[in-house]
């Protein structure tokens, strides 16, 4: 399956985040000699073991909730952290990231489901965090993007709308604070069951576990 979908997504511009959570080093192993060289985490101390254990070249990916406390494990290596949802967190992981001598890549994560248990900004919010005066002293973050996760439904015109609402929030945020920017460019949106109505509104990180990789 993996190669199934790498297929597909190599005509899209979308990549495929093989999200590893709770399996074994050896079965990214796997994946990561099959081509596969992004990796996604939700513990922090798990993706640091993995690390560790697994060759430097994988880019590591936070997905889950972070919290503050937390940041300082993974800030020396982490290649993009998906689920930025305060200015708090920012400003640790800026702290974390200058401590590295490195600028840390993050998304703002949304939250476009009906489900009241997903975490997430809403649009006001995150306006709210980038006309702060003290976002913009922070110089070694660097925001790329948008998450968001859909409902867990099989309501496929319901999935597709919260998709397209990410989508515009990706489009307000970049006309009203990053239209120079080049780096923010990625949508971090779908996962195993609803990835090809992602990709068709507009995803470019696909976040794929149980699809790829069996049943944990």
């Amino acid at each position: 399956m993996l190669s199934q979908i790498r297929s597909e997504l190599s005509s899209k511009n979308a990549r495929l985040v093989a999200v590893s959570k709770t399996y074994p080093a050896s079965r990214i192993l796997e994946m990561y000699n099959q081509g596969q060289r992004i990796f996604g985490e939700n513990r922090p101390q798990e993706m640091l073991e993995k690390h560790t254990a697994l060759p430097a070249e994988i880019q590591w990916h936070f997905i889950g909730h972070l919290q503050t406390n937390k940041v300082k494990s993974i800030a020396p290596f982490v290649s993009l952290i998906h689920s930025v949802d305060s200015l708090h967190l920012l400003q640790e992981i800026d702290k974390q990231a200058q401590k590295n001598n490195r600028v840390i890549d993050c998304l703002f994560q949304f939250h476009i489901a009906k489900e009241e248990t997903k975490f997430g900004l809403s649009e006001q919010e995150a306006f709210e965090i980038l006309q702060n005066p003290a976002f913009y002293a922070l110089k070694n973050i660097r925001i790329c993007g948008v998450m968001g996760m859909a409902t867990y439904t099989d309501d496929i015109n319901q999935i597709r709308d919260e998709f397209r609402q990410l989508k515009a929030i990706f489009d307000h945020l970049k006309a009203n604070f990053f239209s120079k920017s080049v780096f923010f460019s990625e949508i971090s949106m779908g996962m195993s069951g609803d990835w090809r109505i992602a990709v068709e509104e507009g995803s470019t990180l696909l976040r794929i576990g149980s699809l790829i990789f069996g049943d944990r």
